[in-house]
């Protein structure tokens, strides 16, 4: 006997359904009931204790239509629970804030797939303006690692960031003490980078500040000239951006003639006060180069 189906009809209450009847009811599939019940995000009502029936109540339609709705969005179930659980108006607030990022993807994805046009068309469009500064040697201290994608990589970056509210360090004046990340190489589902978080941290104190902090390298980075984008306060690149920005400094490191250094492509962080909590840091993307 197929599941929704029960063999005692009896056990049927006014206004509970099968999962068959549900699942047409509410645009869900059986499979899709299953493993919300799974996860928490949909259980059923009543589930008969002999043949293991899942039952669901009419007043559950209304959030499985809800849960199917999101879905369409491509909201990631994980945040569709925790948006469950939220007042209507914070539920609300919470779908039209992931929506402006979608759209800030969306846009982005479409700027990297006209750049990639123009270029297999022969054209070479610089989509940023590209500086360049000079970058002093210094201390860093340092924790580099292998990440998988960016789910990975903003978990390290969490990691990294409350390692230092636990050990608060000297904070340092400019760009060229600010907290950075460097990516040895992609980060992405397919590709493991390393990336890896650098501190500046002054000469003179680099010694005992590495000895507190055992858990992090420290290291000395020559002097060296970058070029770099300045993303203001827009916040971390998303995967589109990533192709545009390089893009751009390479083409410009092509129309000068200059080659990239082995330092590795890196994204600097510099918190501009008054720092709050909902604060965003002034960033930019930046590659060494020789010449």
């Amino acid at each position: 006997m197929r599941e929704g189906q029960p063999a005692n009809e009896g056990v049927r209450k006014v206004g509970r359904m099968s999962i068959g009847e549900f699942a047409r009811k509410s645009g869900l599939s059986p499979k899709a009931l299953r493993l919300y019940d799974d996860l928490g995000l949909l259980p059923p009502a009543y589930v008969d204790a002999s043949s293991n029936y899942r039952f669901y109540d009419a007043t559950q339609l209304d959030q499985a239509r809800l849960v199917a709705a999101l879905r369409q969005l491509r909201v990631p179930l994980a945040d569709i629970k925790d948006l469950l659980a939220l007042e209507p108006e914070e539920g609300a607030q919470r779908i039209s804030d992931y929506w402006a990022v979608t759209e800030t993807e969306h846009s982005a994805r479409r700027d990297l797939a006209n750049y990639l046009v123009d270029r297999l068309r022969g054209k070479k469009p610089i989509m940023y303006e590209v500086r360049t500064r000079d970058i002093p040697e210094r201390s860093l201290l340092c924790l580099k690692r292998n990440v998988n994608g960016w789910d990975g990589a903003w978990a390290f970056g969490k990691e990294f960031i409350g390692l230092l509210k636990e050990h608060p360090l000297p904070r340092m004046e400019g760009r060229a003490g600010a907290t950075f990340c460097i990516y040895w190489g992609e980060v992405s589902d397919d590709s493991d980078g390393p990336m890896e978080w650098c501190r500046p941290v002054p000469d003179s104190e680099a010694g005992s500040l590495a000895a507190g902090l055992p858990q992090l390298t420290l290291r000395t980075e020559p002097a060296h000239r970058e070029a770099y984008v300045n993303l203001g306060a827009s916040g971390p690149l998303s995967q589109a951006e990533w192709p545009l920005v390089s893009g751009s400094l390479h083409e410009w490191a092509g129309e000068h003639q200059v080659r990239p250094s082995v330092l590795g492509v890196r994204i600097t962080y510099l918190a501009t006060g008054p720092v709050t909590p909902e604060s965003v840091p002034d960033c930019d993307f930046a590659v060494p180069f020789l010449g």
